[in-house]
This record gives C-alpha cells, structure tokens and sequence, in this order.
C-alpha cells in the first residue's frame, strides 16, 4: 500500500521560514519523481514545485521561484519543501505527489499517488 504523509505544516508568520516534509512507504521512492501542490480556498490546485527521481532537475512555480526550495533524500524516501519569506498568498493546503516515471512534470494529472496535504496559513 502507497502512502505519502506530509507534515511540518502550521501556522507562519509573514516572512519567516517553514519546511514541509513528505515521507513515502509502499513504492520505490528513488524511481519516482516528487512534486509540492497547494491548494487555497476556492481556488485550484497550483504547481508549487518538483524534482526528478534523482532529485538532479528541479522545476518551481513562478510564484515561489526564489522562495521555495525543493529537496529529497533517497535514503529516507522524503521529499522536502524549504520556505522562506512567506506571504499571506502562501496560505493553503500543501500536497505531496509521487510520479512513476520519474520525470518531474508541472501537471497535477501526471501524478499517480497524493498524500492528504498539510495546511500552512501565513499571517499575523
């Protein structure tokens, strides 16, 4: 049985630092490419940011380009998001996302397995 648990989410104030962690069991974690979506009220889902299998690429969304740091470490089959300089607009669900082919991909439809999302609000 898959699973991706997210966790280190909570409550930020603006322009402080957060790091989410996604830690996955049931499936080869270094053959599967990692993303971060996120999820505000009454909004869509939005590509955050990835990495590929060997967490050697990394891909962002415009919105957190400079911010948001993607990383993974195969050992412990965990995927991390570092974020700095938090904003309110930040505030949301954050998702986790394993893809088989191990090709990093901005499309939430490509991906094949979700944790159940951990939220992060930014305020004061």
């Amino acid at each position: 049985q898959v699973q991706l648990v997210e966790s280190g989410g909570g409550l930020a104030q603006p322009g402080t630092p957060l790091r989410l962690s996604c830690t996955v069991s049931g499936l080869r974690f270094d053959t599967y490419a990692m993303g971060w979506f996120r999820q505000a009220p009454g909004k869509e889902r939005e590509f955050v940011a990835a990495t590929t299998s060997s967490g050697g690429s990394r891909y962002y969304g415009y919105s957190v380009k400079g911010r948001f740091t993607i990383s993974r470490d195969n050992a412990k089959n965990t995927v991390y998001l570092q974020m700095n300089s938090l904003k309110a607009e930040d505030t949301g669900v954050y998702y986790c996302a394993a893809q088989g082919t191990g090709w990093a991909t901005r499309s939430a439809d490509e991906y094949d397995y979700w944790g159940p999302g951990t939220q992060v609000t930014v305020s004061t």
